[in-house]
This record gives structure tokens, sequence and C-alpha cells, in this order.
């Protein structure tokens, strides 16, 4: 391969990286603010696309990891732009997977907070013990799961 081929392909190559990363970036952002705004439904219409892209990021990346030589004799600029674009990405990745562990963590907390007025509702005596006192029961009908 020619210089100018290895300079053309390296090129093609972190514009194609930084263009994915860019829009996998806006793609994180505008989920972080659909959950802040507390509208996480809205995420569900583009999950399918966020997945893809997130997969393709993975793939591209690790083929440039494995051979970092794919964009070293990409100009500069190019170079520096895909630093900028993961620099970024990697910033809102940070504060998409905080938005995503508060909605987990409200989302398991309203369940718990369900099942357990499920519970007070359902909880009804067992009987007689020796003392003529009722005996106590759990009547859950819902299991938590609590190792989380």
């Amino acid at each position: 391969m020619t210089p100018t081929a290895d300079s053309a392909t390296a090129t093609a190559t972190a514009r194609r990286l930084t263009t994915l990363t860019e829009r996998l970036t806006a793609r994180l952002e505008s989920e972080t603010i659909a959950f802040a705004e507390r509208r996480p439904q809205d995420l569900v219409a583009g999950l399918a696309e966020t997945q893809e892209l997130a997969n393709q990021y993975r793939r591209e990346s690790a083929q440039v990891k494995a051979a970092p030589a794919v964009v070293a004799a990409a100009p500069a600029s190019e170079r520096s732009a895909l630093i900028r674009a993961t620099e970024r990405f990697e910033a809102v990745l940070s504060r998409h997977a905080r938005a995503v562990e508060a909605a987990r963590v409200i989302s398991e907390g309203v369940v718990r907070a369900i099942a357990e007025e499920v519970s007070a509702a359902r909880a009804m005596g067992f009987g007689y013990g020796a003392s003529g006192a009722a005996a106590a029961g759990d009547g859950r009908a819902i299991t938590l799961n609590r190792s989380a």
C-alpha cells in the first residue's frame, strides 16, 4: 500500500470513528436529558438505534485499539478531532450512567413500596397460638430480589 493510500485509509477511518462517536454521544445526551426530565418512556423509540450505535462503537474502537496504526497515519487534525470526540463521549457516558442508575434506584424503590403496601394490605392471621392470640403470618404474594 502506498503512503497516500495509508493516509487516505487512516483519514477515512478516523473520520468514520469520529462521526460514530459524535452520533452516539448525541444519543446519550438526549437520553440523559429525558431521564433528568423524568421522561424515560421517550427512550423506547430510539433504544434499538442507541444499541446499534453502541455496538458499532465497541467494534470500531476495539479494532483501533488492537491496531493503532489504522489511524496513526491520519493527519493530526483528524486524530485531534477523534480525541476530542472521545473525551466528550466519555464525559457524557459518565453522566448517562449516573442517570440510568438513579432511574433504576427510583424504580426499584417504587416497586418495593408497592410490594410492601400490597403485603400489608394482604397480611392476615394464620390461626391461633397456644396462648389464644392470633398468629401473625406473612401473606406476601410478591417476592423482592434484595441481592442487588
